[in-house]
């Protein structure tokens, strides 16, 4: 089939090169036309997947409407807080009998919705599903194995997206739950934020163990609370990719606590980054507006929004933290 990959970051290209060695014809989209050139006249995506050789049948196409004419199953992996522009240059180009899988993770900040959300208001109804584990685009790339999970609530199309991207060294399940899915895949981010402070804290294994493990939890109330299912924080998705973005030297969200943990400001960090996008932290804000408004308790997410939005010392709120009023652990 032909596949079209909106999005020409790091995962958008590791997704590309495993769709083409599937057998599809791949077309991978970027916003910037220049960039697109590079990459085909170099061979490589130097600013996003360096050192990684792209495969010479790799399409590469500016022009949105050649690259969705024909596609069967178009891959948007544009970060969150870009995508709706992505899919307002879709609109009346998409060809019916499309699927449409999301990669990206996150949520949009002051609406505070969810991809699959942002995707119904900007394109209407569409067969869509979300894919999301714990998947480094880095390792991907180097056909690393790796497990992750499709969701829609259509299982025909989760199907769909399971036959065109699994191989031996890509698995893929399959699942009906999309919010939980997408809840899952954006909330990690925010606690990485946090496993980051503490190995940039120096503070060593105990801390880091307990707070994923109370980020578990975490997790699944508030998931829960806006309409996933407790098991799938359980799975790939949730326990899977928090443990992977908590603990690697890829997680752009763990590297930026990291830094606030060593004393670095947010913005030097986020300005050095460049146009590496690290979704936790514009997550983190809407993670924990979204807690008020179900009414979840989400104490880490409380303290990462504080540190980010507030100015509040790293310390402080890992003072604050094991300071809370005691409590049975199922709390």
């Amino acid at each position: 089939m032909k596949i079209c990959v909106a999005g020409d970051g790091a995962w958008g290209t590791a997704l590309a090169m495993n769709a083409l060695s599937n057998g599809h014809d791949t077309v991978l989209w970027g916003a910037f036309p220049d960039y697109l050139e590079e990459m085909r006249r170099t061979g490589e995506n130097s600013k996003f997947l360096p050192g990684v050789r792209l495969p010479e049948n790799l399409v590469f196409e500016p022009d949105m409407t050649k690259a969705l004419t024909g596609s069967a199953l178009v891959v948007c992996a544009t970060p969150t807080q870009f995508l709706r522009g992505v899919l307002q240059k879709m609109k009346g180009r998409l060809p019916a009998d499309a699927v449409i899988v999301n990669v990206a993770k996150g949520i949009e900040l002051n609406t505070w919705l969810r991809i699959g959300e942002i995707v119904s208001e900007e394109l209407g109804k569409v067969t869509y599903a979300d894919l999301s584990g714990p998947s480094h685009a880095e390792e991907v790339s180097r056909k690393v194995p790796t497990a992750v999970t499709a969701a829609s609530a259509d299982a025909a199309a989760a199907r769909f997206v399971q036959r065109a991207l699994m191989n031996e060294r890509f698995r893929v399940y399959t699942s009906a739950d999309v919010a939980g899915l997408e809840l899952g895949g954006a909330l990690k981010n925010v606690f990485a934020i946090a496993a980051g402070i503490i190995d940039g804290m120096r503070l060593g294994d105990n801390p880091k163990a307990a707070m994923m493990t109370r980020a578990i939890a975490e997790m699944g109330r508030l998931g829960e609370a806006l309409g996933g299912r407790r098991a799938t924080f359980s799975g790939l998705s949730g326990i899977g990719d928090m443990i992977v973005t908590c603990c690697s030297g890829h997680s752009r969200n763990r590297h930026v606590g990291e830094e606030l943990g060593k004393g670095r400001a947010l913005k030097e960090i986020l300005a050095e980054m460049g146009m590496v996008v690290a979704e936790g932290v514009p997550t983190a804000k809407g993670a924990y507006a979204l807690a008020r408004r179900a009414g979840a308790e989400t104490p880490i997410i409380d303290e990462i929004y504080a540190i980010l939005y507030q100015g509040k010392p790293v310390k402080e709120a890992m003072f604050s933290l094991m300071t809370r009023s005691a409590r049975p652990e199922e709390d």
